[in-house]
């Protein structure tokens, strides 16, 4: 392979697998991993487009501030090249998006504004109206708007869509491609290159449920009301002025939980480790291949790399928290504890532990609390607060046992408890110890409780 000289020529030419363990019925799956561009992801490929098409126009030299809203993948895109090319970049992204989106910009030297995911476009704080807003208000700033940049299809006209058609020459040719729209620009590029050198090839959205997308290409209404889903990237609750839907025929209304789930299916049968939206495809595409009479070859993307969602949908307690993964049930609070102690899911501690060693862990877990453990039994409780005040004003007692800290005197609570019961240790500050004669079950807290709540309701 050659030596680059910059990693923006990383961007494209990315490879095509075929899927070998997926039930795609009478159908070939292929899987085109753009999780392999250098910033993880499908819109790398316009932060190039609409940076250097700007470029040659005269709109910006570098030094120049760049400012767009996002669902995340087209600012890191933005933020590899801003940072290759010497570009300041404000960007302005809703609070649904991942952690590790958010971390992986500010290491690329990004400027992150965040605002609100449960309001329209049309609200002050909706991310693209904000971005607009923001470029407006600063001076020489440049709004890349990638909802209304037609240099944001032109990056699939000229780009993908040929690269695809090349590609799967080797297969035969392609039948259908399955993508996602978020700023269309990925089905709008598609269309147009399809339209001139594969008319035959099938354009179909899969679309999270809640946007109005869907139910625009298969019932021809555009609603305008829309509800909130939890995929990243994909979705929409407006048109944007750049979409072009003339050659979409079909489109699939995929719920969080079954993006969720395909994501997980696809790294556990194919070892392919891709993001929320790359579920959405994929459940998608498994439910056109299933319809289908006769074989087609059809192609999806993975859009970018679940690396940026590990925290999420590939953290079990985060898919139970939301109710994606369920949970044996039995009627009692074992239904609402998180971390049951039996299936060795409880962070713990022994007595004999040095404090600095359950302070990493409650750090590590992102935990307020640790059971004190003596082989099976549980003899005390220690949390921040414990720590704090045996630590303080004598930093060297971090290296004292867990014993000298914890509390030993427990409430414990039987499993039979009813859930009213958990409200007053709540208001007293503590958490719920639950157990079943002698044996530990786990802890509740609050958290735990309002997500049972949020649960019920789903």
């Amino acid at each position: 392979m050659p030596i680059h000289s910059s990693v923006l020529e990383l961007i494209a030419d990315t490879p095509i697998v075929k899927a070998r363990r997926l039930d795609a019925g009478a159908c070939e799956l292929y899987l085109k991993l753009e999780n392999h561009n250098p910033g993880g992801s499908i819109k790398d490929r316009i932060g190039m487009s609409m940076i250097e098409a700007a470029e040659k126009r005269g709109d910006i030299k570098p030094g120049d501030t760049l400012v767009e809203g996002t669902a995340g993948n087209t600012g890191i895109g933005l933020a590899l090249v801003a940072q290759q090319k010497g570009y300041k970049l404000v960007l302005v992204v809703p609070d649904k998006m991942s952690r590790e989106k958010i971390f992986n910009l500010k290491a690329m030297g990004a400027e992150v504004v965040l605002t609100r995911s449960d309001v329209a476009k049309g609200h002050p704080d909706y991310y693209q109206d904000l971005a607009e807003r923001i470029a407006r208000e600063t001076p020489g700033a440049y709004f890349i708007n990638q909802f209304g940049n037609p240099d944001n299809p032109a990056a699939h006209e000229h780009g993908t869509g040929p690269e695809i058609l090349r590609q799967m020459a080797e297969v035969g040719g392609v039948d259908a491609v399955v993508f996602g729209c978020g700023s269309s620009g990925t089905m709008s590029g598609l269309s147009r290159c399809f339209e001139k050198h594969a008319p035959d090839v099938e354009m179909i959205l899969a679309d999270p449920v809640g946007s109005i997308l869907a139910e625009y290409i298969n019932e021809g209404t555009l609603s305008d009301k829309s509800a909130s889903w939890m995929v990243e990237g994909i979705g929409e609750d407006f048109l944007p002025t750049i979409s072009d839907f003339s050659r979409v025929k079909k489109a699939y209304a995929i719920s969080d939980k079954e993006s969720f789930l395909a994501a997980r299916e696809l790294l556990e049968k194919e070892g392919i480790l891709g993001g929320s939206s790359t579920g959405t495809l994929l459940a998608a595409a498994l439910k056109y291949c299933r319809e289908q009479a006769t074989p087609k070859k059809v192609l999806l993307f993975v859009c970018d790399t679940g690396n940026k969602y590990l925290s999420k949908l590939y953290n079990d307690y985060w898919m139970l928290d939301n109710g994606f993964l369920e949970r044996e049930q039995h009627g009692d609070l074992r239904d609402l504890i998180l971390r049951p102690y039996s299936q060795k899911d409880t962070v713990v501690v022994a007595p004999t532990d040095l404090l600095v060693t359950a302070y990493q862990r409650m750090k590590l877990y992102e935990i307020s609390q640790l059971p004190v453990m003596d082989g099976d039994r549980i003899v005390g409780i220690l949390d921040e607060s414990d720590v704090l005040l045996h630590v303080y004003g004598d930093e060297a007692r971090f290296r004292d046992p867990v014993s000298t800290a914890m509390v030993s005197k427990l409430e414990v609570m039987d499993v039979k408890s009813p859930i009213e019961a958990l409200l007053p240790v709540f208001d007293r500050g503590q958490v719920a110890i639950v157990t079943d004669g002698d044996h530990f079950l786990g802890l509740i807290t609050r958290i735990d409780l309002l997500n049972y709540l949020r649960r019920r309701v789903q």
